[in-house]
């Protein structure tokens, strides 16, 4: 993921507030401190993959300033931040974090090298603090409300962690299987985005598919109600029955036939994806 070296780099400031920048400045204010890093935690990040030689200067500068870089949006802050805490809070949720789990979530991300020290560090701070993981997951759904897909592809890699050291039965533990829905519920996701995550058919970011939500011009947010009323309208307004009664050429009808179409798949998915 190309944020790790942005949110990493060597750039002054932070926007994120709230509950992420509490975790951030807990991680910070950790790491400040002499080597710590380099020390080894209980059945921590640290300890299974330990730092490989000096910190660099580069390091060494962002540590003592106790800031992280700001070099993209903050949503884009929060996002990174908050996918690092669920996973965290998610492998410690059955019992102690597990190599399997630290490798399930090494390769649904592939953190960049330079950067795996520091995504480690923010882990093991994720794991060890006591805040409801409820609160990182809604803030991330009213963050992503226009555009879930990066919060369906964490709950893919949820699933996968979760599963990293299940049984030969493949079963989660029910503290997982409730972390999950808790997660799933605060995200504001549908019925559909659960059978994915949990198959393993994350919905890509870089989907060049239309969005549904935007071809009906309503909103994620809205009832199922408000959504079948929406279609209903779209569709007394566009139909080619109805605007046949007007002059119009060829073309015109034509467009208006492909428009229908589009109406027509838009609710469709909305269909699937909310069990309708």
């Amino acid at each position: 993921m190309a944020i790790w070296g942005k949110m990493f780099g060597g750039v002054a400031g932070f926007a994120v507030g709230g509950p992420f920048g509490a975790l951030m400045g807990a991680a910070l204010g950790h790491a400040a401190d002499s080597g710590s890093l380099l020390k080894p935690s209980t059945g921590g990040w640290s300890e299974r993959f330990p730092a490989n030689g000096r910190p660099d200067p580069n390091s060494a500068a962002f540590f003592g300033a106790a800031k992280i870089a700001a070099a993209l949006g903050k949503r884009d802050q929060l996002y990174a931040i908050g996918l690092v805490a669920l996973c965290a809070k998610l492998a410690k949720i059955d019992g102690p974090v597990n190599r399997h789990e630290i490798n399930a979530f090494k390769t649904c991300f592939q953190f960049p090298s330079d950067n795996v020290k520091e995504v480690g560090m923010l882990f093991d701070r994720a794991r060890d603090r006591t805040d409801d993981f409820e609160m990182y997951a809604r803030e991330m759904g009213a963050a992503y409300a226009d555009n879930t897909a990066p919060l369906e592809n964490l709950m893919t890699a949820l699933f996968r962690i979760a599963r990293a050291d299940a049984g030969p039965d493949r079963k989660l533990h029910p503290r997982e299987i409730d972390f999950l829905q808790r997660v799933h519920r605060a995200f504001g996701l549908p019925a559909g985005a659960w059978e994915r995550a949990e198959n393993g058919n994350s919905r890509a970011a870089s989907s060049n598919e239309p969005d549904a939500y935007r071809i009906l011009g309503i909103t994620r947010t809205a009832t199922d109600t408000e959504v079948r009323v929406r279609w209903r309208t779209l569709i007394r307004e566009h139909h080619p029955d109805v605007l046949a009664q007007k002059p119009m050429s060829e073309a015109e009808r034509r467009r208006a036939q492909d428009k229908v179409a589009r109406i027509n798949a838009a609710w469709d998915r909305i269909k699937r994806d909310r069990q309708l």
